[in-house]
């Protein structure tokens, strides 16, 4: 009996790794009043542009029925399966994932499902999903795979920072006062993922020196406890985030994706916005 990994569309993992890896995902879900579509089906340039036409949408977890069809399909196959979903802090898609378990477990008594908080997002999510794959694609049990998946969480960051305040403002993370006050004398913070909420990191004077200060601690976290992988992401600033990879690839040696972050994570923070995730080889928490 095989392992199968189940993500859900944040982790913004491409078809290619997914196919690679055999990892199942389902969609969470965009509204912009009661016109509704998957996350998955907009593309982030359509996605922006139907933003600033319509206003900030709202977001939603996968459906009970998108959910169960996809552990359905693992555990017809006799296979047990491992979920890894977005931080249970920002979304319903863990609490939709139990219950769906608990659904799936009254017709397949025997099913072994492990649903897991990755208590986070974007690839910092998909790293956490990646390694239970590479784990299950090893032949390791359902145990040993939550056990790697576990693991991952502790050693993971993800740092990232917004051109500017306004779609914060706009999705109620930051006041209307503070948001003016920040882009008029060009304060950006440096956010970070932390215990399953975003958190500031620290607030410096232009998007440059935030960037120098997110590189300067990703370089500082490598010293400490090593490097496993490292992207830069992204929202439709490509060539930004091309150089950064460029830069991040010399200091470090390493190679250094470069990945889209998508619209239900995106609309927090609006396009230009750049950042790094990585994981470590030992654990940072």
């Amino acid at each position: 009996m095989a392992v199968q990994i189940l993500t859900d569309s944040t982790s913004y993992l491409s078809e290619e790794t997914r196919r690679t890896l055999n990892i199942r995902m389902v969609s969470l879900n965009l509204s912009f009043g009661r016109e509704s579509m998957r996350e998955v089906d907009i593309e982030n340039f359509s996605f922006y542009t139907m933003m600033a036409e319509k206003g900030i949408p709202t977001s939603s977890q996968p459906s009970t029925g998108e959910m169960y069809k996809e552990m359905e399909k693992a555990v017809q196959t006799g296979d047990s399966l491992c979920c890894v979903f977005l931080s249970s802090d920002m979304s319903g898609t863990f609490s939709t994932g139990q219950i769906v378990k608990e659904m799936i477990l009254e017709t397949y008594p025997g099913a072994k499902i492990e649903i897991i908080d990755s208590r986070s997002n974007c690839q910092q999510l998909g790293y956490v999903a990646i390694r239970a794959a590479r784990a299950a694609k090893e032949g390791k049990t359902l145990d040993q795979v939550k056990k790697v998946a576990l693991e991952t969480i502790q050693r993971t960051r993800f740092l990232f920072i917004p051109e500017n305040l306004e779609y914060l403002k706009k999705g109620g993370r930051i006041g209307g006062a503070g948001a003016l006050i920040g882009n008029l004398f060009k304060i950006i913070p440096v956010l970070t993922v932390e215990d399953g909420k975003t958190t500031v990191l620290m607030k410096v004077r232009t998007k440059q020196n935030a960037i120098k200060a997110m590189v300067d601690k990703m370089l500082q976290d490598i010293s400490l406890y090593g490097l496993g992988e490292i992207a830069v992401v992204h929202i439709n600033c490509l060539k930004e985030a091309e150089e950064l990879a460029r830069q991040i690839s010399e200091k470090l040696n390493a190679q250094v994706d470069v990945l889209d972050i998508g619209p239900v994570i995106g609309l927090h923070v609006g396009p230009g916005a750049i950042g790094i995730t990585y994981y470590t080889k030992n654990a940072m928490r």
